[in-house]
């Protein structure tokens, strides 16, 4: 892979030799490697990033492209070196951009933060947010989703449901609030997507399902309790402070004004999602596609999710 990414690279930075390639932990869907390209006078630490194209997930190039977006109106992304959906040089689709220094996995980022910390990157998350719903989502390729009837239509092609499912959906069909304005839409806001350092939030990471949808989509999946990471109910945005300040906040940076009551519709639309996620990845076990404790483990989780379901539900529905 070495001599393949030299000549990847060398149109762009000059004659460099890659060093130290190495794969990371983590990330679900794509591989994700870390090296450093070493010209005469300069060494440049850079993150690769490889997988197959699929139905799911934006093209390396769009994710390049969202990015660019992004950047432009302030938010925080690593500088984008190339991309390309072509398997051609690499045997897969590639991005690579620059390596930027942080923490990403995130009961250590909560150790690490006092009150002050939580709050401050609270806000920096609510901003950076703010910025990538600013960004010009036209003419980059992007696709519009409908979230209720996409993970509906996910569910349904396992041929497997649950009744709280099930109720879950009707009622949301039945109480959709009023439509508003469409943006760019990262698709997954949330921590352990985000690298966290000194001084607070350093880098939005994951655009793979980057589209165009209404914002209460990312302000919601913050806030599902599984992005607390086991943090305290009162944590309730990212296991860093509120709902509520993580919701003023956003309106700060951006002048928007939230509907509460569309958040908390879009809250158990989020939660919904997450279920049907779990029970995906369970799938993926028990059909033998990928035989895996973690994708089982993962599946145990469905209950969960009916649980908070259930709880948003209650009196008839969030309020």
């Amino acid at each position: 892979m070495s001599s393949e990414l030299e000549a990847v690279l060398r149109p762009l930075l000059g004659e460099v030799t890659v060093e130290n390639l190495t794969t990371l932990t983590g990330g679900a869907s794509r591989t994700t490697s870390a090296f450093d390209a070493v010209a005469a006078d300069t060494r440049s630490r850079l993150i690769l990033r490889t997988g197959p194209p699929d139905e799911v997930h934006a093209g390396m190039e769009l994710e390049a492209r969202a990015q660019q977006r992004a950047a432009a109106v302030g938010a925080p992304v690593p500088r984008i070196v190339t991309a390309d959906n072509d398997p051609a040089a690499l045997g897969n689709p590639y991005l690579i951009c620059e390596a930027i220094d942080g923490e990403t996995i995130v009961r250590r980022i909560h150790r690490s933060l006092d009150d002050a910390g939580r709050a401050r990157l609270l806000t920096q998350c609510a901003e950076a947010l703010a910025a990538i719903h600013r960004a010009d989502p036209r003419d980059i390729g992007l696709t519009e989703t409908d979230q209720l009837a996409e993970w509906r239509d996910r569910l349904d092609e396992m041929g497997d449901s649950t009744a709280t499912f099930e109720w879950a959906f009707r009622w949301l069909a039945a109480h959709r609030p009023a439509p508003t304005p469409h943006r760019l839409v990262h698709g997954d806001f949330r921590m352990g997507n985000l690298i966290v350092d000194g001084t607070g939030l350093a880098a939005v990471l994951d655009w793979e399902l980057v589209h165009v949808g209404e914002i209460y989509e990312d302000l919601a999946w913050f806030c599902i309790r599984a992005w607390r990471f086991g943090a305290a109910e009162r944590l309730g945005a990212g296991g860093l402070g509120s709902v509520e300040d993580f919701l003023t906040a956003y309106e700060a940076a951006s002048g928007e004004t939230l509907d509460r009551s569309a958040f908390r519709w879009w809250l158990t639309v989020a939660t919904l999602r997450w279920g049907v996620i779990c029970r995906y990845q369970a799938e993926r076990h028990l059909s033998g596609q990928t035989p895996s404790v973690e994708l089982a483990a993962i599946g145990r989780r469905v209950c969960e999710t009916e649980w908070d379901l259930l709880d948003l539900l209650e009196g008839g529905g969030p309020r």
